[in-house]
C-alpha cells in the first residue's frame, strides 16, 4: 500500500509539471501575438460611438489595468498565474464584459458529454468485440466485422462526418444536423429539452465511435492473439475453467493493460479532435469556443478554452495511469 500511495504521489507531481508547462507554454505564445486585446477593444468602442482622445486615452488605460497589458512580459506572467489560483482570466473580448471563465464553463458540459462518453463507448465496445474476435477467431461473424472494420478505421473522420450529414440530413432526414438543441425549447431539467439534446448528439457521437472503433477492434484483437497462447490460458482450458472467465479474468485483464496507455493518449487528443467534430456538426462546445475566440483575437478566452483543455487531458491521463497496477500486479509502482 505504501508503495503504490509512493506511486500515486510521483504521477500527480508528473501531472502538475505537465499543467504547469502547458498553461505556460500557452500563456507565451497568446501575449507574444501580435494582437493587442486593448486596441481590439478599442476599436469596436470607437465604431459604436464617436469618442475623444481624452475618453480614448482614459479607456485605454483603463483596458490596460483590466487585461494587464501595461506591465512588463514577466510581470504579466506573475500576475496571470495569481489570477488563474483564483480562477479569473479576465473578460472576454467576444462578450466584453463577461468573464472567460463564465463563458468556458458553458460549454464545457457540451464537449465532456459528448466526446469523452463516445469515447469511452468507443473504448469499451472496441475491446470487448476485439477480444472476443480475438479469443475466437474461426467465428465467421467476427471475421466479417474486422473485414468492415479495417475498411472503414483509415477512412478520415470529416469524410465519415460529412457521408452521415449527407445520409440522415439530405437523404433520409430524420436527425437533426446542427447544433445541440431545438430552438424551440427552453434549456433545463425537463424531458423536451434533454430528448432535444440526445437528438443532437446521435450524428456526432455516431461518427466518433464509427472512426474510432476500428482501431480499438484491430488493437485488441492482436493482442488478445498473443494471450490466447500463453500458458496460463491453456491451463486454464484444460483445468475446465468456464470461457466467460477464461475471457474476462484472464484473457481481457491482461490484453487491455497496453489499450489503456492507447485510451490515455487518445483522452489527450479529445480536445484537439472536438474542433473538427463541432466545427462539422455547429455543436456548442469547445472546439466551436476556441475557432471563435482564435478569429475574434480573444486571446483571454484562449487561454481559458486551453487551460481547461489541459488540465482536463492531465487529469485524465493521471486516472488511467493510476488504474495499471490495479489491473496488472506485473506493474511495479515502487
Amino acid at each position: 500500500m505504501h508503495g503504490y500511495l509512493w506511486f500515486v504521489a510521483k504521477r500527480a507531481l508528473q501531472m502538475l509539471a505537465v499543467i504547469f508547462c502547458g498553461i505556460s507554454a500557452t500563456f507565451l505564445v497568446t501575449h507574444l501575438s501580435p494582437i493587442n486585446p486593448v486596441e481590439q477593444v478599442l476599436g469596436r468602442l470607437s465604431a459604436r460611438a464617436n469618442l475623444s482622445p481624452e475618453a480614448i486615452a482614459s479607456t485605454r488605460a483603463a483596458l490596460n489595468d483590466l487585461f494587464g497589458t501595461g506591465a512588463p512580459l514577466h510581470e504579466q506572467y506573475v500576475n496571470f498565474w495569481l489570477r488563474l489560483i483564483r480562477g479569473d482570466l479576465g473578460p472576454s473580448l467576444m462578450a466584453f464584459p463577461t468573464p472567460a471563465m463564465d463563458i468556458v464553463s458553458r460549454a464545457m458540459p457540451w464537449t465532456l458529454g459528448l466526446l469523452v462518453s463516445a469515447t469511452l463507448i468507443t473504448f469499451a465496445i472496441g475491446n470487448l468485440l476485439g477480444a472476443l474476435a480475438g479469443y475466437n477467431q474461426n467465428n465467421r461473424f467476427f471475421k466479417m466485422f474486422g473485414i468492415i472494420a479495417m475498411g472503414i478505421q483509415p477512412i478520415p473522420y470529416y469524410v465519415v462526418a460529412f457521408i452521415l450529414l449527407i445520409i440522415f440530413g439530405f437523404l433520409w432526414p430524420v436527425l437533426p444536423i446542427s447544433g445541440g438543441f431545438a430552438m424551440d425549447v427552453t434549456p433545463g431539467y425537463n424531458w423536451p429539452f434533454i430528448s432535444s439534446v440526445l437528438q443532437h448528439a446521435i450524428l456526432p457521437a455516431f461518427s466518433v465511435v464509427l472512426v474510432g472503433f476500428g482501431g480499438w477492434f484491430i488493437g485488441m484483437r492482436a493482442l488478445v492473439s498473443n494471450v490466447i497462447n500463453d500458458d496460463y490460458v491453456t491451463y486454464a482450458e484444460l483445468a475446465g475453467v468456464k470461457k466467460s472467465t477464461i475471457v474476462g479474468s484472464y484473457v481481457i485483464r491482461n490484453a487491455v493493460v497496453p489499450q489503456l496507455t492507447a485510451l490515455a493518449l487518445t483522452l489527450g487528443g479529445v480536445f484537439s479532435g472536438t474542433v473538427i467534430t463541432e466545427q462539422v456538426f455547429n455543436y456548442p462546445g469547445l472546439g466551436s469556443l476556441l475557432i471563435d475566440a482564435v478569429n475574434a483575437g480573444d486571446y483571454s478566452l484562449v487561454l481559458a478554452v486551453s487551460t481547461v483543455s489541459i488540465t482536463a487531458v492531465a487529469v485524465a491521463i493521471f486516472i488511467v495511469d493510476l488504474l495499471h497496477p490495479l489491473l496488472d500486479p506485473r506493474v511495479k509502482t515502487e
